[in-house]
């Protein structure tokens, strides 16, 4: 007897993936940054996408993979290269969290495009998460569009106001970590 090992792969901002391997859990970090988890039922694939800002086409070539325009296209192309239909996709909608407070609201701005991006293209909105304050951990399941977040904190960090001067060498064969 075999027993299936998951093979979780994790992607950052300006990045899509696409499979239709039921053992992969695809999994990334939303702050304002959403992610889109789509997937055919029917086809056993799905995937998701990670994108920083909304943006249009008018923005150059080489800051496209930053915007949602450009990764949203990406991934339902990857999905129907992959024997998905359009008319059966179905999307999950995760992050555009307000995380600075005092700068324009960017995560929200993620969201109303994500989703006015899945009505324009008559893709089933069936869940997720958008907004909050919390920075979110998403685990996606291509195949069977099981999605899990995990809420990060949102207590503030606060720095010191000045840093600290190392004064002692390393010495030999030491390691210094930064």
């Amino acid at each position: 007897m075999t027993q299936s090992m998951t093979k979780r792969i994790h992607f950052v901002q300006g990045e899509y993936r696409v499979s239709d391997d039921p053992n992969v859990v695809l999994t990334t970090i939303l702050g304002s940054c959403v992610g889109a988890c789509m997937r055919d039922p029917l086809a056993n694939v799905g995937g998701m996408n990670h994108f920083l800002l909304p943006g249009n086409l008018d923005h150059p070539r080489q800051e496209a993979e930053r915007y949602g325009v450009h990764l949203m296209e990406l991934l339902v192309n990857g999905l129907l290269q992959r024997g998905a239909q359009r008319q059966r996709l179905e999307a999950k909608l995760f992050g555009g969290a307000r995380t600075i407070e005092k700068m324009i609201n960017i995560g929200e701005k993620n969201s109303e495009f994500a989703r006015k991006f899945l009505k324009n293209e008559n893709i089933k909105h069936i869940g997720g998460s958008l907004g909050g304050l919390a920075g979110r951990r998403i685990e996606f399941w291509p195949v069977s569009g099981r999605a899990r977040q995990y809420l990060l904190s949102t207590e503030k960090t606060k720095l010191p106001e000045i840093m600290p001067v190392i004064t002692k060498l390393p010495t030999e064969g030491s390691i210094e970590f930064f």
